[in-house]
């Protein structure tokens, strides 16, 4: 069995699955203090030691992906004071003797997405979740994108909309894609959620407009096969349209793109992007280290 944990700002979810990247059971809490929150986690997987391969992990952050790094594995400058500069990788290991894969929520789900709801089928993608931040994770040729730390592509600066008078809701850049495009933002604008925004309103040109600016970058930087928008602010059918439209209008035809319908997409685990892609990378965590041993 595989082990997944979606580790977010506001919750936990842990789950167990099966060698065909299945979930068996999954449960959630709230996320805490490290003590009590990792103190249920423990708790879930004890259950499951006996046959337990391996764990893979989607962590909000910012938190420390260079191996070499001294602190490697740690959660770092992150908001939540009580995980700031926290060793969650390491904690980890104090529990379970199993190999252990950590990476962004939203890397995570990227692969969810890659491995078991696109089934492969593209050698590159792109992952972005459009809601209370926004974040993008990439994929090419299989491998997560990662340097020197992980990718922060929801923090990309975007172009204020003529009729935006809004300054940016992000206390480190103000006006970039999170800044003016995440949930927060709309709440700020219009005094509702965007869920309880009418479809006619005329705030989705402008939330459409930093959403396909995002796009053209993306498209233009990294040329993937395919960018799927994920994040609750994208489970409207009409957003995608428009982020479509405008993103052509952007494009202007410079690059030939694959059929829009097909480039442009929604997850298809939903929900579940980032738990599938948790036990994806147990699965991968394992193959490698079984390979390391022989």
């Amino acid at each position: 069995m595989y082990g997944s944990i979606e580790a977010g700002g506001t919750k936990f979810v842990c789950a167990i699955g099966n060698e065909n990247l299945e979930v068996i059971e999954q449960v959630s809490f709230p996320t805490t203090t490290p003590m009590e929150t990792m103190r249920l986690v423990k708790e879930f997987f004890d259950k499951y030691l006996d046959n337990l391969k391996s764990i893979g992990v989607g962590s909000f952050g910012p938190i420390d992906v260079n191996t070499t790094s001294e602190t490697y594995g740690f959660i770092t400058t992150t908001p939540k004071e009580k995980w700031k500069n926290y060793n969650f990788l390491g904690k980890l290991k104090t529990f379970f003797n199993v190999p252990i894969a950590l990476t962004t929520d939203v890397n995570a789900a990227a692969y969810g997405e890659y491995v078991k709801g696109y089934e492969k089928k593209t050698s590159n993608i792109v992952y972005f979740t459009i809601g209370t931040g926004i974040g993008g994770g990439g994929i090419l040729n299989g491998e997560l994108i990662e340097g020197f730390s992980h990718p922060e592509m929801g923090h990309m600066k975007v172009v204020p909309h003529p009729k935006d008078t809004y300054k940016g809701n992000c206390p480190f850049h103000g006006n970039c894609l999170e800044g003016m495009a995440a949930g927060p933002a709309i709440e700020k604008r219009n005094g509702v959620k965007g869920q309880d925004l009418s479809e006619e309103d005329s705030f989705w040109e402008i939330e459409a407009d930093y959403i396909a600016q995002c796009m053209y970058n993306t498209t233009l930087m990294l040329s993937p096969d395919m960018i799927v928008l994920g994040g609750g602010v994208m489970q409207q059918d009409h957003l995608v349209k428009k982020v479509r439209s405008q993103f052509e209008h952007m494009l202007k035809g410079y690059v030939q793109i694959p059929e829009i319908d097909r480039y442009i997409v929604t997850p298809k685990l939903g929900q579940q992007s980032g738990i599938i892609g948790g036990l994806a990378l147990a699965e991968k965590a394992l193959y490698k280290t079984s390979k390391n041993v022989q």
